[in-house]
């Protein structure tokens, strides 16, 4: 055998064994627990990727990924294969500029809802939709966007090592989902204490809103006046304000029997939920790979947001 024949069989040759190397977790089936590593899997499927990554699921999962680091806007790994010196790996995506961050931020301290998942940790899955309406796509839009390279002499994109590292780098989201955010430009530290400070900001409005109401004489700041606001005198109230405009400023236990009265009539049926078109895609689990082949979840989820637009 030539010794060019012999690199070449060297080249593709079954890999060498790692010592402390990274192991997926999952042992068999898919790969992906959380829906954010699920979506980041399903999206690369949808660029037609599906058949290459299977290639390296059993590198992921014989520990061949010797390191992995996520950092803004690169994700860069080592890989051994088959030759001694193991591949260096890198994939990059854009992280998104300071304005567009700053821009998601408000978005997110300005619901409470956001900022409690946040603070404790995790991901709720109406975050991609807050991210894709603020100008941030949480995930690559399509392949260019995703700048792959591999030292390794294998003229696919990706290679085995390359998929071996999406698929580590999916389960590394599992375990941390800030590291997704991490990837796209802002550490965790950092969006937290951005989150801590806005939502202080917008408590500390409300109270300097309530220093500006006369004090009782205990020294505590008086109840707003139940009475139309300045320049407010022809909107007629509602909600709450509607059930106390009519109350004088009697104890409580005088005016106990209106006090609980409904502030609004109830409707006679309950309002319906406005829900995205993608609902049922997020309730069913993804189809056997027969049907449809890698990444249906994905473009079915794309046509249904087209139609529903339309």
């Amino acid at each position: 055998m030539s010794e060019t024949a012999q690199g070449r069989f060297a080249d593709y040759g079954r890999p060498r064994r790692v010592d402390g190397g990274l192991r997926a977790r999952s042992t068999r089936g898919a790969i992906g627990r959380s829906w954010w590593s699920r979506r980041f899997l399903e999206v690369l499927e949808s660029f037609a990727l599906g058949t290459r990554l299977t290639r390296g699921r059993s590198y992921a999962r014989a520990g061949q990924v010797v390191s992995l680091d996520i950092a803004p806007g690169v994700v860069s790994a080592v890989v051994q294969g088959s030759r001694a010196q193991p591949y260096q790996v890198r994939i990059a995506l854009a992280p998104f500029p300071a304005a567009l961050w700053a821009r998601i931020e408000d978005d997110l301290a300005a619901q409470a809802f956001f900022s409690a998942r946040l603070l404790a940790g995790d991901l709720p899955a109406e975050l991609e939709e807050l991210f894709t309406a603020a100008g941030g796509p949480l995930f690559p839009a399509g392949i260019d966007e995703l700048d792959q390279r591999c030292s390794c002499p294998d003229f696919a994109v990706p290679c085995k090592h390359l998929a071996a590292t999406f698929y580590l780098l999916a389960e590394a989201f599992d375990a941390d989902p800030f590291q997704l955010l991490h990837w796209r430009g802002r550490a965790r530290a950092e969006l937290l204490d951005r989150l801590r400070a806005l939502r202080a900001a917008a408590g500390g409005a409300d109270d300097a809103a309530a220093g500006d109401r006369p004090s009782r004489p205990d020294g505590v700041a008086a109840p707003a006046p139940a009475g139309p606001a300045a320049g407010t005198a022809d909107v007629p109230a509602v909600g709450a304000a509607r059930a106390v405009a009519g109350l004088p400023p009697t104890p409580l236990a005088e005016a106990v029997d209106r006090f609980w009265l409904p502030p609004v009539p109830l409707p006679d049926r309950p309002p319906s939920l406005a829900t995205g078109p993608d609902l049922l895609l997020r309730q069913l689990g993804p189809p056997a790979p027969a049907i449809g082949g890698p990444g249906l979840v994905e473009r079915l989820r794309r046509a249904y947001r087209a139609l529903g637009g339309s």
